[in-house]
């Protein structure tokens, strides 16, 4: 076996151990990896106290965070030294072959320890792009992309971005879903899970994944419920998850107070079910509670949750924007416009009144076929062997 064939000491970095989608990335590319015989290690940032929501069969480093910033630039700094920290002491110990990051915090802390001399080079996945008001965020997710030595990225929507406007050449490399994970078939604690959130039976229930953000256009998914309550007097609105690092506080505000103009109460068995981050055993029962997923996304990576929804056996609403058009035919989903509310309630009732399970599994099947953690993990290595002879040609 030669040097470049071996299995890889691969080192993952994630922002944060709370359920994102950059985080479940992560996780799952980590498991796929691991399961295909390398040496993994997923890093990030935590304080004291805190564990990785969900435990993957690799190792895991939490980077500790001390301090307690007040602003999100004190955060972001905070984390990028604690991962700084963390892995001066690690690289003294143990080396790896590729050192990849899913974001900015990781991807500055890398660019740090390159120019001590620390790293080579490192890997970052650009999921997707953020506008900033302040300056040093936008200087700090530049910087993580440019710096590194590969990038890459799960849509072309961004690989697109990325050549245009930065004169990047990014790898796409698709996502993948856990088809155990999600499944149609009803488990003995869904009603259970159901009963303690107080979700709403025998009437339609709406699904968004993500929490109340503007990247998420809760707000415009809340006014295009509130249309479809006039045909379904009694559907409900679940907005689960949520555990961000950015500051979502003035949107939310926002978005309470329009839930108070259109009369909503929020709550168990009430029209609006506002749950904040969940356990990760919840989420897939709650996917099967769901009549109708809704995704009418202004801005995303990829959009793992319509692929969860999906596998789960629930008609999904998707907005008709890339990167969704992307990898989605014309029959996988309902498609909305995500700036109309009417819009985005005529594709809610769509998907409640066409629901065909026959339908959702076959669109499954096919994008599970595709979309495997397997298949991306084994894309993944191809890439770094690559890169790696590159940086090292055999003699």
């Amino acid at each position: 076996m030669s040097e470049f064939d071996r299995p890889l000491r691969i080192g993952l970095l994630t922002h944060s151990v709370n359920p994102r989608g950059g985080v479940v990335h992560t996780l799952e590319l980590a498991t796929a990896l691991h399961a295909a015989g390398h040496a993994v290690t997923v890093m990030a940032p935590a304080a004291a106290g805190q564990a990785m929501f969900r435990t993957p069969p690799c190792r895991v480093e939490l980077a500790l965070v001390n301090d307690k910033p007040r602003d999100t630039v004190g955060m972001v700094r905070s984390r990028i030294g604690a991962f700084v920290g963390h892995l001066h002491a690690l690289l003294q110990r143990e080396t790896f072959d590729v050192l990849h990051t899913q974001d900015s915090i990781g991807g500055n802390a890398l660019a740090q320890l390159q120019d001590e001399g620390r790293i080579g080079g490192f890997v970052r996945t650009v999921h997707h792009l953020d506008t900033f008001d302040d300056p040093q965020l936008t200087r700090w997710q530049q910087n993580a992309f440019e710096r590194a030595s590969l990038v890459l990225s799960a849509s072309r929507l961004w690989c697109d971005h990325l050549r245009s406007d930065y004169g990047i050449e990014a790898h796409e490399i698709d996502n993948g879903v856990d088809t155990q994970r999600f499944s149609p078939v009803a488990q003995a604690g869904d009603a259970a899970v159901g009963q303690r959130l107080g979700i709403a039976t025998g009437a339609p229930v709406v699904l968004a994944i993500g929490g109340v953000e503007e990247r998420k256009n809760t707000a415009r998914l809340l006014a295009g419920f509130a249309l479809l309550r006039a045909r379904h007097p009694r559907a409900q609105l679940v907005i689960a998850g949520g555990a961000s690092l950015l500051d979502h506080a003035a949107y939310t505000e926002a978005f309470r107070a329009q839930m108070q103009a259109l009369g909503f109460d929020e709550g168990p068995w009430q029209p609006l079910r506002v749950t904040g981050p969940l356990p990760d055993a919840d989420i897939a029962a709650l996917y099967r509670l769901a009549d109708v997923v809704a995704m009418p996304s202004l801005r995303e990576g990829f959009g793992l949750v319509v692929l969860e929804g999906l596998a789960s056996g629930v008609p999904v609403v998707a907005s008709r924007i890339a990167p969704f058009t992307e990898h989605l035919a014309e029959t996988d989903v309902s498609w909305a416009d995500p700036q109309d509310p009417a819009s985005i309630a005529g594709a809610l009732d769509h998907a409640i009144a066409t629901r065909d399970a026959q339908r959702i599994a076959a669109s499954s099947a096919r994008l599970s076929q595709r979309f495997s953690w397997a298949a991306s993990a084994a894309r993944h290595v191809a890439l770094y062997r690559a890169h790696l002879k590159e940086k090292h040609p055999c003699p």
